[in-house]
């Protein structure tokens, strides 16, 4: 019998060619497949003959080279058991797919993947000048780190020991319907050693929950709603996943003077009559410090004045707006009558109607 025609393969056919045959021909010619045909079980064994012999290197090896006999009267000791058509007291009400579910159930587990932490969230109130300036703020924040117990396995550190569940061969076998299947021992995962407890100190999740103070930046420039990244401050990974980000929103609170629009910084500024009449240099407070305006004469009240680059910097490029000056004429609340007759002269010197051309 040539076992390579039995599996329809050719001389020098590869592992998985032969795997994928036998998958096949077993597929059709299962006695399971085939109740009561003895036919279809003697080609069966003919099929589980050919691929136990030609799946192992060495009997493989001896039968290409002419020791055939010998090679189909062994039976392999290790590795994939084959089938057995003497067990006795077998379920034999298992249906086919039953007898790969564990084959596949083993294959297709895949440990899951790491996982990013998540993110946390935190507000604060900030200054407008220290909004405005820049300033740095201790955060209280409490967040799930790595157990320092179990370095993050959720698992105790045990002696070694063997499984007593496959009595630390890391397998088990099972029999369904002729065949005898060895699988991965769930009771250590193959490793024949005894899985050790969850970790007390965070009860096996790897993680523990800690709090700690994180100094947080808040750039110069930031407005109203900006968020600010700390990153790696937020809760540790998830088998062996990266921390996640910190975000901290910051609050501005207004100010009595200054009022932020954009990047630029707008305050109303109270001029005498005689300083918009004449023209004058003023001093005008800002966020950093006083600067100097220049009022020319003739100025009318509401009108407005630019200071380039004194407002707040862009939190993105650094690029500073403009400090915006609206003044606003103010007259004297009282007025001797020196102040009266002077306004009165001044009056009839400028007579026009200043409200037939409004604007």
């Amino acid at each position: 019998m040539d076992l390579y025609v039995v599996l329809g393969l050719r001389l020098g056919a590869t592992e998985s060619e032969i795997k994928r045959a036998y998958r096949r021909l077993a597929r059709r010619f299962h006695p399971d497949i085939n109740p009561g045909d003895r036919m279809a079980e003697a080609r069966f064994r003919q099929i589980l003959e050919a691929y136990e012999t030609l799946i192992d290197p060495d009997r493989r090896s001896r039968y290409d080279s002419g020791a055939g006999s010998e090679v189909l009267g062994a039976r392999r000791t290790s590795g994939f058991e084959g089938f057995d058509f003497s067990a006795r007291g077998v379920d034999h009400s298992a249906t086919f797919g039953d007898l790969f579910a564990e084959v596949l159930a083993d294959r297709g587990a895949r440990r899951p993947a790491p996982e990013r932490g998540a993110d946390l969230h935190h507000a604060v109130q900030v200054a407008f000048e220290e909004a405005f300036a820049g300033t740095t703020r201790p955060v209280a924040v409490t967040r799930r780190e790595t157990c320092r117990t179990c370095a993050g396995t959720g698992r105790t550190r045990m002696s070694p020991g063997a499984c007593h569940v496959c009595q630390g061969t890391g397998a088990v076998r099972s029999v369904r319907v002729h065949m005898v299947f060895s699988r991965s021992c769930p009771g250590c995962g193959g490793s024949g050693q005894q899985r050790p407890r969850p970790c007390e100190s965070c009860g096996g999740t790897g993680q523990e929950t800690r709090s700690e103070t994180v100094q947080v930046r808040i750039p110069a420039g930031t407005s109203d709603g900006d968020r600010v990244r700390v990153a790696g401050k937020g809760n540790a990974g998830i088998r062996g996943g990266p921390p996640g980000d910190l975000y901290i929103t910051a609050h501005v609170a207004p100010h009595p003077v200054f009022r932020r629009e954009s990047n630029d910084v707008h305050i109303v500024l109270p001029i005498a009559v005689h300083e918009a009449a004449l023209g004058a240099r003023i001093d005008v407070p800002t966020p950093d410090g006083s600067a100097r305006l220049r009022v020319p004469p003739g100025t009318q009240s509401g009108q407005r004045f630019r200071l380039r680059e004194r407002g707040a910097a862009s939190t993105r490029d650094g690029r500073r707006g403009d400090f915006v000056v609206e003044v606003r004429l103010m007259l004297p609340k009282l007025l001797d009558e020196r102040s009266k007759e002077l306004l009165r002269e001044f009056g009839k010197i400028n007579g026009e109607n200043v409200r037939e051309h409004p604007g």
